[in-house]
């Protein structure tokens, strides 16, 4: 049995089913929605660029590289409906979802069955893949099985635009440095444009929490306004950083810069890249049109804050992903702790191939630390950690190298090719009959 839908729990069911087993997928919408869902499709995204780059010398790009090889079905959805976005791997959301959904809903071996389920099942293997929105009555579920309160964080979403109302003659397209071609949309700003920006997000009003709630944001996703909060000049260092960045009409690197983003194959659609808020949307449609190329711009989708739910991984979770007052409970995606679409998938990958492998009565291996996926593994059941904080991939949670090598690009290399070849090992071992 495995509950939830999401990218996680549509890999594992997919890895379990065509290694034999029959899998029952619970998926809760269109009965109920998260607050950051849309529509019923299985591994529905909420960002066309939720796959980051695909760089081979970064991190996660070599953790996309070995689901490639694994034969991940999120990694092949992905790859056959990527939009142009320099050097990342960016998708047309819904024609990804539609992939995923059409290849779960068709499996033979695969029941989805649309329904909420408020608790674990006591009995049988199951892999428990609801998400970083988890509902309510499932956190005390998983509140009362894991004996102390479940952490949170929060996650946020960036606004999407129209393409066709953004102002053409204010913006230049590039990518930073040329990687990739003019992929990108690029939104110039002078000093006095960018402290007049700055005045006014500052001045937004924001969302207030609700009583429940006490923000824990995760630094790789920070809200912009929290940042600014840090300093006048921070998002020069972030969002709005001109580095790379060229505006051919004055052959002059601008003082801030804000990027747009394809959103979808045709490009009807721009993402503001790391422009996720908690402004409301009044102060959203106030603040953000102060923009160069933004004045008339229209929002098809407002930024947004939501709840991340995950579990204290190195108190509760052996390195198999299982839980250690029950074997035959796996935990799959955002859940574990790890952050991002891509490392949820691959703990997806993981929960569904230890899963199966307890069905056949074979012995469950964990991945090699010096891999991408063991190297999430080990950070999630890492029981070393004082106090837990979920994490992307990347290569401060790999092994160090047994010699030393003083250039960054190299020793990458070597760490490249030491889990690859770690990996081909591991898939001989764990898809052997």
């Amino acid at each position: 049995m495995v509950i939830g839908g999401g990218l996680a729990g549509s890999e594992a069911a997919f890895q379990a089913a065509e290694r034999g087993a029959r899998v029952r997928l619970f998926e809760m919408r269109p009965t109920r929605y998260t607050p950051a869902h849309k529509t019923d499709r299985l591994a529905e995204l909420v960002c066309s660029n939720s796959f980051r780059s695909d760089d081979p010398a970064n991190a996660v790009g070599l953790l996309k590289e070995e689901m490639r090889r694994a034969g991940s079905l999120i990694m092949r959805a992905a790859d056959a409906h990527r939009v142009p976005a320099g050097s990342a791997l960016a998708v047309d959301r819904n024609r990804f979802a539609d992939e995923v959904t059409r290849a779960i809903t068709d499996h033979p071996l695969i029941q989805v069955i649309r329904a909420e389920l408020a608790d674990i099942p006591e009995k049988g293997v199951v892999i428990l893949a609801t998400g970083p929105l988890t509902s309510d009555r499932m956190a005390e579920s998983i509140t009362r099985l894991t004996g102390s309160s479940h952490l949170h964080f929060y996650d946020a979403i960036a606004p999407i635009l129209e393409a066709e109302s953004i102002d053409r003659s204010l913006v230049f397209a590039a990518s930073r440095y040329d990687k990739g071609g003019a992929d990108y949309l690029n939104c110039p700003m002078d000093r006095k444009e960018y402290d007049c920006f700055y005045e006014a997000l500052m001045a937004g009003e924001k969302v207030p929490p609700e009583p429940f709630e006490e923000p824990r944001y995760f630094e790789g996703c920070m809200p912009i306004e929290v940042m600014a909060e840090r300093g006048r000049e921070t998002l020069l260092f972030g969002p709005m950083k001109p580095v790379g960045l060229i505006d051919p009409r004055t052959d002059r690197q601008p003082y801030a810069v804000v990027q747009l983003r394809k959103e979808n194959r045709e490009g009807a659609a721009y993402n503001m890249v790391g422009f996720q808020t908690k402004l409301t949307y009044p102060s959203q449609d106030k603040v953000f049109r102060l923009i160069p190329g933004l004045g008339k711009v229209e929002f098809l989708r407002y930024g947004s804050v939501h709840r991340n739910t995950f579990v204290d991984g190195p108190r509760v979770l052996e390195k198999t992903l299982q839980f250690r007052q029950r074997e035959d409970l796996f935990l799959a995606g955002q859940i574990t702790g790890v952050e991002g679409y891509v490392e949820s998938t691959a703990m997806g990958w993981l929960a569904g191939i230890h899963a199966v492998r307890m069905i056949q009565g074979k012995p469950l291996v964990p991945p090699p630390p010096a891999t991408a996926h063991g190297a999430l593994a080990e950070h999630v059941t890492n029981q070393s950690y004082k106090e837990f904080q979920p994490s992307n991939v990347n290569w401060s949670l790999f092994p160090a190298l047994p010699e030393k090598v003083r250039s960054k690009r190299e020793r990458r290399e070597k760490m490249r090719e030491r889990a690859l070849g770690h990996w081909e090992e591991y898939l001989k071992q764990v898809t052997a009959s």
